[in-house]
Parts: structure tokens; sequence; C-alpha cells
């Protein structure tokens, strides 16, 4: 008897009521974990999957559950046979959870396979079908979670009804409408507001202080071509972890000259860290003063580099630049947040974009203020949110022309990047998403960067005037993820896949999105030639953008055995 009073203790039923399951909702829930099952860009770890599992197993649950309740209000409640006999309510029971438990299981098996293959595709070693199972109790505890959750939000709408009809007798159905009303308020004011505040606040305390750090051999530059050096106007200490390393590493004139065969110039890195200055226009004020001390408008090439996130630069691009023209170059980047990319692109994307701009126009104008026939080489430089900033600084594709830019290399850039969302829309006709083509490739190109020999293939003549490539893996989720993904079908999901995208792959409503967004984190963490990891073929687009006059494919060769015996001398590519 005193068990049964506990059991039945107001509280506890309350909890209870937050887990058990509407029937009705159960397939539903089983058919969208099931189809989160399937291939996406990347592999997939059990972990991973069970999240995304989890996700979409409530999200399907939801939407049975609302099925269900439509149908009951128009359709069934007016059959003569509903609801049927209690015996057989109790087999359609057994029957859904017997189905619900038997086939997510099973589905796990091929699920593991389809992994082997995308790994495959990676050239890394996939799931086994064993310890894949773990997928299932992950995402029964996420549904669960999520479905909780839902649950208690339907709660509060009930109470706020009740009270409405109680204080103010309303009618039952405008006391539900105002109590949803103010819960959905109550719900977007809390995630726009605090918790996405307190997201942003809580990334900033986790990744500030690493900030203030410097990788372990880093140590302050001499060289007076380098920022943070004894001479710079920006110094060491203000210029933030990622800075540290780009202006702490990368070839010597020494080390240029005995791999070029010819007297190599010191290159010139120039830096501003988040805190060289209390502003945007103070920052590019050091850059402007930091490129004339060095003496970088008197280089053959100048690089202007919008970073990523935290400030990184890709020391496989800054060290092949710098190969190429043997030193007679200088390189500016400029931070402008210390949270990872994917962060700042949810809390910083019109920041990095402003930043982006005050930088090129700043030093484009003092460009623009030399003779003519004594300028260096103007090239712009961009990787993943580096791109997107970088894009965002123009309004169209023909400013960069006018602009007097001689080459472009857009690396990884994200779908909601301004130009290359514009260009991909506007494609030749007949051109797939994946590799378009734009007016014939007369001023811009696509390359999936399969390998050298396809970005050597895109590059190739006739290509006149200014020359901008982009370089996008097929199986890269910063490219192709879009809350699009949600409800519609992209096109590079129906078109002839791309080259290390697995042909398994399916649209899916909702699912997909959850599927490639939970590809973004490990993007980077691929091998290279897939995902977002272009190490192997930024040579090769440097080079079809902005080659020194008279180079040669055995230039091209000899620069990246040296890149390859030089891999990760540069710093952490991150």
């Amino acid at each position: 008897m005193i068990e049964r009073t506990t059991f039945r203790h107001p509280l506890l039923v309350w909890a209870w009521s937050l887990v058990r399951l509407d029937f009705f909702g159960i397939p539903f829930g089983a058919l969208f974990f099931c189809l989160s099952l399937t291939p996406s860009l990347l592999p997939r770890d059990w972990l991973s999957a069970g999240l995304i599992g989890g996700i979409n197993a409530a999200i399907g649950y939801g939407i049975g559950v609302l099925i269900r309740a439509v149908l009951h209000r128009f359709v069934l409640r007016h059959q003569s046979w509903w609801p049927p006999s209690a015996s057989k309510l109790r087999v359609a029971k057994v029957v859904i959870v017997a189905g619900a438990l038997t086939v997510p299981v099973l589905t796990v098996i091929p699920a593991a396979r389809w992994q082997r293959q995308v790994s495959a595709l990676m050239g890394i070693e996939g799931p086994t079908t064993l310890g894949y199972m773990r997928t299932v109790l992950v995402a029964v505890v996420v549904g669960a979670a999520c479905i909780a959750a839902w649950r208690v939000l339907a709660d509060l709408v009930k109470l706020i009804a009740r009270e409405l009809i109680r204080r103010w007798h309303l009618h039952s159905e405008v006391a539900f409408f105002i109590g949803t009303a103010i819960i959905v308020v109550l719900f977007l004011m809390l995630v726009n507001g605090v918790l996405y505040r307190g997201f942003l606040l809580g990334a900033s305390q986790v990744f500030q202080p690493q900030n203030s750090t410097s990788a372990p051999g880093i140590v302050q530059p001499e060289e007076p071509e380098r920022s943070g050096s004894p001479t710079s106007f920006a110094s060491w200490d203000s210029l933030g972890y990622q800075g540290r390393n780009f202006v702490a590493t990368g070839p010597h004139a020494a080390e240029l000259t005995r791999l070029n065969g010819a007297p190599a110039l010191e290159p010139i890195r120039v830096y501003a860290g988040l805190q060289t200055a209390d502003s945007d226009q103070g920052r590019v004020a050091v850059l402007l003063s930091e490129l004339e001390r060095t003496g970088a408008f008197e280089r053959e090439l100048l690089v202007i580099i919008p970073t990523t996130g935290t400030g990184w630069v890709n020391p496989v691009a800054a060290r092949a630049v710098e190969s190429m023209y043997n030193g007679d170059t200088a390189l500016v980047g400029m931070q402008y947040s210390y949270l990872p990319s994917w962060i700042s692109f949810l809390g910083d994307r019109e920041k990095s974009i402003e930043a982006a701009r005050m930088m090129i126009d700043g030093i484009h104008q003092r460009w623009s203020t030399l003779p003519e026939n004594d300028r260096p080489k103007l090239v712009l430089y961009g990787e993943s949110l580096g791109s997107y900033a970088g894009q965002g600084a123009f309004g169209w594709l023909p400013d960069i022309a006018e602009m007097g830019f001689t080459g472009v290399l857009w690396v990884g850039p994200p779908h909601e990047s301004s130009l290359w969302s514009g260009l991909v829309l506007r494609r030749d006709p007949g051109t797939p998403e994946v590799e378009p083509r734009y007016d014939n490739g007369s001023t811009v190109r696509f390359s999936q960067a399969a390998d050298p020999a396809d970005v050597q293939r895109v590059a190739a003549a006739p290509w006149t005037g200014t020359r901008v490539l982009f370089l996008q893996h097929a199986s890269d989720p910063i490219v192709w993820w879009s809350p699009n993904l949600l409800f519609s079908r992209p096109d590079w999901l129906e078109e002839p896949r791309g080259r290390d995208r697995t042909a398994s792959m399916r649209w899916y409503p909702i699912v997909t999105f959850w599927q490639v967004s939970a590809d973004m984190p490990n993007a980077a963490s691929v091998p290279q030639g897939h995902g977002h990891n272009y190490s192997d073929t930024v040579l090769d687009g440097l080079v079809a953008v902005a080659a020194p006059d008279g180079w040669t494919p055995g230039d091209t060769e000899r620069i990246r055995a040296d890149l390859d015996d030089k891999a990760g001398v540069d710093g952490p590519e991150t």
C-alpha cells in the first residue's frame, strides 16, 4: 500500500508523463531514426550518429503525434468503427512496439556498412558493426530528453491556459492560444537572448585563455619584416595565439635561397591581433603602418588574407606563396575573433565581413596611390570563414577586377557566402552545382579539388584578366550546409554525385539537415583532399590565380615536394 501511494505521488506521475510515449508517434520516431542512419558527407562515429538519431527520432515522434491528432479530429472520430476494441488496440500496440524496437536495431547493421563505405572514400578505417550498436542507446537517451523537454513546455502552456480560464473565464481555445503564444515568445527570448548570449559568453571563457598563450616552440621573431618583432608597431603580446603562430613561422631568406637556387628576400608577414588596438579602425591603421615600415608595397606580391574565426592563416598557403615568389612577398592578416569559425559564424558573421571590408579597403586605398607600374601584384586569399568574410567585402564579381586584384583564391567557402551563392545560382545551364561554370569560365572558376590535376585542368588557358578560383570538395559540409536542407532537396543531391561523396547518400526532409550539421564539427579532421581539408591542393590554387612570370609545372612540383617535407613545421593547422 505504501509503495502504491509513493508511485502515485503527483511529482512522480508528472515525471512519468514526460517520457511515456504515444503509440502513434512511435513508428514515425523509429522511421526518422532509421533515416538518420543513412550516409551523409563524412563518416560518423556511434556517438554523433546517436546524437543526430535521437534528435531526428524526437522530431519524427512529434510529427506522428501531430498526424494522429489531426486524423482523430477531422477523420477518425466521425467513423463508426473508431475506436477499435481493446483487444485490437493491444495487438496493435504490441506490433508497433516490437517493430519500433526491432527495425532500428537491425538498421544499424547496414548503417555500419554504409559508414565503412564513406570511410573508405576518405582512406580511413570505418566502425565495426558491434561497436556501432551503441548508436541506439545514445539515440534513446537523446530522444527521450527532447520529448521530455517538449512536454515540459506543453505543460506550461496548459498551466497558463487553466489560469486564464479560471481568472478571466476565457474560452478554452482562446486560453490555449494565448498560453502557446506566451510560451513561444518566452522560449524565443530565452534561446535568442539568455541561451545564445550565454553560449557565446561560455565559448569566450573557454577560448579566450588560449588566445593569450603561444604554441610550443613559438618565440618572438627578431626579423624586422615580421609583426611582433622588437621594431614592430604591433607588439608580440597583442597578436593572439594564431597571430604569433603566423609571424613566428614560415621560411626565411636562407631557406628559400636553398630551395630556389637564387638569392631570396626575407618574406614579410604583417598581422594585427584583437589586442593590437581597441577597434577594427585602429587595427587597420596599425596594419598600414606595418606595411609601410616593412616596405611591403615595394615587394612583387601583396596578399591580403581575411582570417578564420580564431585568426588562423593556413600555414601551407603562406609557405607556398612565399616559396613561389622566393620571398619577394608581403602577407597581411587581421584577427577579429578568438572563437572557432563555426561559433564565429553564429555570432560574428557581420563582424567578420566588416573587419574584412575595412582591411581590404584600407590596404587597397594605399596601394592605389602608388604609380601603376610600381605596385605589387594584389592577391586575395580566404579560407573557410575567411572566404565568407572576404566575399562580403564586395558587392559583385566585377568589383574585384575594378579594384585591380590579379587573382583571388577562395577555399571551402561557406554556403551562405554572398558571391559564391550568387554565382552558383546563376551558373551556366547544364553545369552541376558541385562544379559549376559561370560565364564559361571567363573570370571565375570552380574546382572540386580532387587532386592537383583537377585544379590544373580547371585553371587551364585561356583565362585572362583577374582570376577568381573556388576550391570546394564535394564532401565538405561547410560548403553544402544550409537551412534550406530542412525542406528543400538541393541540386547537388539531385545531380550526378561529386567525386568523393558516396552514391548512397539521399535527401530526406529534416533528417539530411541534421546529418550535415553533425558533419560540420568533424569537417577539418578528415584526411587531406576531403571534407574541409584542402592542404593538398592549395598550392595548385595559388599557382592558378597568381603564378610568377615564367612559372612551369616543374616549379610547382618542386615547391610541392618542399611543402610535403615541411608539413607541420609552421604550427598547428586548425
